[in-house]
């Protein structure tokens, strides 16, 4: 049975209603009400939040700019992309940040005995099921707030991408670009198109490809050339576990568009049976545009050893892939990312190899990694594990100053309300709208979520909530949804 995995859905109209009633049972609370409006003070918040990481520099960052504007919510899925220039400031947010100003000092948890008492009648919601862990830390200083058995192995489904972007990030560097590679051998009479692990490929970069290499066979002189296609890069199965399913195509390092035969570009979508094959025949029909004569029809076959490169397309830099990856909960990039890590470190580009070289590298982090087992990049496969203080670790790692390589792991969680898969989420009455970045993650019976919040004393916190046993996916997204919310200093709160 195909697992579900998550994706913007319509949602009821008040999520929250479930709930309510354990929110009221905090006693001695105070409230607070945001006059200018919570979307708009979740806005401000958020975009602080990033600051660190300097300006609006990549597709992503512009992309949630824009879209505090126009609220556009693409969930920044057209990376690279420029965009059109900055919108002013809005005119409330001096009024936004002064009614901020005025409740800080009584609307957060103060220390963690509060904290505790703020979210206990929460993460006891039956909506998640029969066991829910977490952790929350200061990210500043790693102080741990609040944990339920943060050290026990969970099933995390899609927050798991956390740790494979963090580690890609960490292996590889934010400027890491994959090529796909045109090679012409020694003779002139074979063509090799050769996959190098982009699953981004377009049908506009396979345009470019033949344009080069026709170009550089014309120049050449010589006649028609038989075509082959190199899928070498990696090894090991091509079904994830879970395959056939809508979630993910076979993992090839040679496919277009995720090898899907639609016109999407996230969330589930019917899927080539050979991605790689079909990437090839459709370089074939490119090159004989382009004015090459192709005779027969393309087979597998490495490179030739003398072959030279005669054309090669890169991907967007590993930073745009991975806030793709974690926007729009990408299960195609994120095990691409994973077999990339593969081969950096020297393992075998396969789920086995993956798995060692992306445990390893998050080991030299530092990162709590007991009881972890990556068994995939995505998170798809349920036999994964990882704990609730190994993601609010790799995400305190990822906001650390000196570790700026590791910054997109935060700027391409998906915003609450506002974009991927939180952008309907947080906005039915929360009150948490923009105050969250977070990955969510969801399979049959586990129910997940973290990510990063900015409390009203300023500080950056991390907080991962994993439960399983859930029996009704919405209620168990609106229970972990006000946990986060609770965070903010219960900007979710009814007055």
């Amino acid at each position: 049975m195909a697992e579900p995995v998550e994706e913007p859905s319509n949602r009821p109209s008040d999520p929250w209603g479930r709930i309510k009633n354990l929110k009221s049972t905090r006693s001695g609370s105070s409230t607070w009400q945001v006059v200018a409006g919570s979307a708009v003070l979740g806005l401000v918040v958020a975009t602080g939040a990033v600051l660190a990481a300097g300006p609006w520099d990549n597709g992503q960052r512009k992309a949630e700019r824009q879209l505090a504007a126009a609220e556009d919510r693409t969930g920044g899925a057209h990376h690279g992309r420029t965009l059109p220039g900055a919108p002013e400031p809005a005119p409330s947010a001096p009024a936004v940040l002064g009614a901020l100003d005025t409740a800080v000092t009584r609307s957060a948890p103060q220390d963690p005995a509060s904290l505790r008492t703020a979210l206990a009648p929460l993460i006891d919601a039956p909506e998640l099921g029969s066991r829910t862990t977490a952790s929350v830390i200061d990210t500043a200083t790693g102080k741990q707030l609040y944990g339920r058995a943060p050290a026990t192995p969970m099933t995390p489904a899609s927050t798991i991408k956390i740790a494979t972007v963090v580690a890609a990030l960490s292996a590889l560097g934010p400027d890491h670009r994959i090529a796909t590679t045109v090679r012409l051998s020694e003779d002139a009479r074979t063509l090799t198109l050769v996959g190098g692990g982009d699953p981004t490929l377009t049908p506009a970069d396979l345009t470019s490809l033949a344009a080069s290499a026709a170009k550089a066979l014309r120049e050449d002189g010589k006649g028609p050339v038989r075509l082959t296609y190199d899928t070498s890069r990696y090894t090991g199965p091509v079904l994830h576990p879970i395959s056939p399913n809508t979630n993910i195509a076979p993992v090839t390092p040679l496919m277009v568009n995720e090898g899907r035969l639609d016109d999407s570009d996230r969330g589930p979508a019917q899927r080539s049976e050979d991605p790689a094959g079909d990437a090839a025949r459709a370089f074939a029909a490119e090159l004989e545009k382009a004015g090459a004569e192709v005779t027969g029809a393309p087979r597998e076959a490495r490179a030739a050893g003398k072959a030279r490169t005669v054309a090669t397309h890169h991907s967007a830099p590993l930073s745009a892939l991975v806030e793709r990856t974690l926007t729009n909960s990408d299960n195609d990039i994120s095990e691409a990312l994973a077999r990339q890590t593969a081969i950096a470190k020297g393992e075998s580009a396969d789920f086995a190899g993956a798995r060692r070289a992306v445990t390893a590298e998050l080991r030299k982090l530092q990162v709590p990694t007991e009881g972890a087992h990556l068994a995939d990049g995505s998170g798809l496969d349920r036999e994964g594990k990882v704990t609730a203080a190994l993601l609010t670790t790799l995400l305190a790692r990822a906001a650390d100053p000196e570790r700026p390589g590791l910054r997109h792991a935060l700027t391409g969680l998906p915003v609450a309300g506002f974009s991927g898969t939180l952008s309907t989420r947080y906005r039915d009455g929360t009150g948490a709208t923009g105050l969250i970045r977070a990955k969510t993650g969801t399979l049959t019976g586990v129910n997940s979520l973290s990510g990063t919040v900015i409390d009203p004393q300023g500080r950056l916190l991390a907080f991962a909530f994993l439960a399983s046993g859930s029996e009704v996916p919405a209620e168990a997204e609106a229970a972990l949804d006000a946990l986060a919310a609770e965070l903010t200093g219960g900007a979710g709160r009814e007055g």
